[in-house]
């Protein structure tokens, strides 16, 4: 049984075959373009692979995964931390190119749990979407601390007319308070304020063609998972199928508590690990539902009542809601596949 890896850049593909021992049977570079892609699947067919492996799937290696995945290959995405520590193990000095598409490729042939890699579709627009979407948040925000600091100068206590620079209320304030104003400051604060509101404009809009993509995806009907949260969950999960169960699923996330148990001492730390960003959208979740959802109220307080902290309650609700988020993500997935 042949394994390869691949190990890609922005203009070339590094390739590595190996045998069922791990045992290199050819290297090869190819040109990272449709023909270099065109002359890589015949050198695979020509190797009997039985899978690919890839890592980088979601940059330079979006072509050429997506180019074998419609030729018919097996071809999974390899994490970069899976590739770096067999890496390591590799008796190879150095790095270079060959050496991690090997690495690539032993974890690949190693691992039956890989991910197969993402393709285009409603779930990868979604991410796109997110991914727009917190580029403008991020640039709202430095509009509005770039507007701040004009505005402690040019309206000293300004804050009593407009108690934040998000609200559209408290905008149309500043733009009122500016409008007898002169100078070169006052000038760049209103192109502050245009820049600002013009964010805000193109933010709803991208929120609003999310909410389109996402329908009436299930999630979006757990208390505390709005469209953000829905979408957040989609782009960052992928196909949910991959996971083989909803503990896999909480593993990824963060949730899953680690054993940190030694002699006669049984424990459990807390995970740090995962994708934060799935953790993070987990945590809203739990904290919108502790503080409104009658029945998450009531498992914080019992909870509370075992001697846990409030903070440790919320871990544990957190831990009970990935399930709830899992099967809800399953029964989203069929949706989002008829609908592409």
């Amino acid at each position: 049984m042949t394994t390869v890896g691949i190990d890609t850049h922005k203009d070339t593909l590094a390739t590595c075959a190996i045998d069922g021992l791990g045992n290199v049977r050819d290297e090869r570079n190819f040109v990272n373009d449709r023909t270099g892609h065109a002359t890589l699947a015949a050198w695979l067919t020509s190797v009997d692979v039985a899978m690919v492996g890839v890592e980088g799937s979601s940059s330079f290696g979006a072509p050429v995964a997506r180019f074998l995945v419609a030729a018919g290959f097996a071809v999974r995405e390899v994490p970069p931390h899976l590739s770096n520590r067999e890496r390591s193990r590799s008796r190879r000095a150095g790095k270079s190119d060959p050496g991690d598409a090997l690495a690539i490729a032993r974890v690949t042939a190693r691992e039956p749990d890989l991910p197969p890699v993402r393709l285009a579709g409603r779930t990868s627009d979604i991410a796109l979407l997110m991914e727009a979407r917190e580029d403008i948040v991020a640039e709202m925000t430095r509009a509005r601390n770039r507007l701040h600091a004009h505005l402690r100068i040019l309206l000293p206590g300004y804050g009593a007319s407009a108690a934040n620079l998000v609200a559209t209320r408290h905008q149309q304030a500043v733009a009122r308070l500016l409008r007898p104003l002169r100078g070169l400051q006052t000038e760049l604060a209103r192109a502050q304020l245009a820049r600002l509101r013009a964010l805000g404009t193109e933010e709803r809009a991208f929120a609003d063609r999310l909410a389109r993509l996402l329908g009436n995806h299930p999630l979006r009907g757990l208390p505390g998972a709005g469209v953000l949260v829905t979408g957040k969950f989609v782009a960052e999960t992928g196909d949910v199928r991959r996971f083989r169960s909803s503990d896999a699923f909480a593993a990824l996330a963060g949730a899953a508590p680690i054993p940190a148990s030694s002699g006669q001492t049984a424990r459990m730390r807390l995970n740090r690990g995962g994708n934060r960003q799935l953790n993070r959208a987990l945590h809203t979740i739990a904290l919108s539902q502790a503080s409104h959802y009658p029945p998450a109220i009531a498992y914080i307080a019992r909870k509370r009542a075992e001697g846990k902290t409030r903070r440790e309650a919320i871990r544990c609700l957190k831990r009970q809601l990935v399930r709830t988020v899992f099967r809800l993500l399953q029964e989203g997935a069929e949706a989002l596949e008829e609908a592409a």
